[in-house]
């Protein structure tokens, strides 16, 4: 089945993401994972075989793994269920679209998101070895202050940190997100708020973080997003720790001071810095090898998290 780049439903068009492109059913959302692949902000125009199931299907996993305690948006993500409520929103021939949306598609409830990103981090990666390095964390005698978090000082990249932290960061409609303290969050969304959504995101990064290990898989750091209904509930909602949120690195060959093999899109990241592109749009087309690398570490995520 040829990838899929983007949707167009008879139904109202609730969103159109990086990745997601989301449909008003009245009473609830339908929200498809296409094979889009986004990096430094960018949408690139070369889609990822199968990207868009495994996305969908890591969430569902994830999603009922923590039910017992974390709310959650997601209905169903069955095509039975699926199809009836395409039917009952005005669609007549719901099965014309069954190839396109079975297994990357989740009927979701509303909710009005939070306007930051919940981020917990477990090693020395990304975003926080470049900002850790440019405040000289390398060598420093004294801990490390980044966005209210003291850091030990002297951490290799890809070090696991003491604890895991929580990072916030705002949502940027145009470029980057940007990280802030948890005062600043407090202050968009409310202290309560605020502690509620560090206490959930560092719950699940610890439970997560231990279950992926027992798969032999480091979960370095994820991001949450989280929304609250119409009765005012707090759920989990979006994507959950998949490699598109996450950095998933394979636990056998994990070796801090140097960056690591991944799961993720960092692959697609590397090779887009490596050609000296400007990270500004139009993205370059990825080479054939490059989408099934990409691809197949995709898959192996789902397989070695689910199987």
């Amino acid at each position: 089945m040829p990838p899929l780049f983007e949707t167009s439903l008879p139904l109202p068009l609730y969103a159109r993401g990086k990745v997601r492109d989301t449909y008003d059913l009245g009473d609830c959302l339908l929200m498809i994972a296409t094979d889009r692949l986004s990096a430094f902000d960018v949408v690139l125009p070369t889609p990822i075989p199968d990207k868009g199931r495994v996305l969908t299907q890591l969430s569902v996993f994830w999603f009922r793994k923590f039910e017992a305690w974390m709310p959650h948006h997601l209905i169903s993500a069955e095509w039975a269920d699926i199809r009836v409520a395409l039917r009952r929103a005005g669609v007549s021939a719901p099965d014309t679209y069954r190839s396109q949306l079975e297994g990357r598609s989740m009927l979701v409830k509303r909710a009005a998101p939070f306007p930051i990103e919940c981020v917990a981090r477990g090693y020395l990666a990304g975003s926080l070895w470049k900002d850790y390095r440019a405040a000289g964390g390398e060598s420093a005698d004294a801990p490390v202050s980044l966005y209210g978090v003291v850091l030990p000082p002297r951490l290799r990249e890809a070090d696991a940190l003491p604890e895991p932290i929580f990072t916030p960061a705002t949502k940027a409609h145009t470029g980057h997100d940007e990280t802030i303290s948890f005062e600043q969050a407090c202050a968009l969304i409310g202290t309560e708020n605020a502690s509620l959504l560090r206490d959930y995101t560092l719950r699940l990064y610890r439970e997560a973080h231990a279950y992926a290990r027992t798969r032999g898989i480091l979960l370095a750091d994820t991001k949450f997003e989280f929304g609250s209904d119409a009765q005012g509930q707090i759920l989990l909602i979006d994507e959950v720790l998949t490699p598109d949120s996450s950095r998933f690195w394979d636990a056998a060959r994990y070796e801090p001071g140097k960056p690591q093999p991944s799961f993720d899109k960092q692959f697609v990241r590397d090779y887009l810095e490596s050609i000296g592109w400007n990270k500004q749009p139009p993205a370059p087309p990825l080479p054939q090898e490059i989408v099934d690398q990409t691809a197949a570490r995709y898959r192996e995520a789902l397989l070695r998290m689910t199987k």
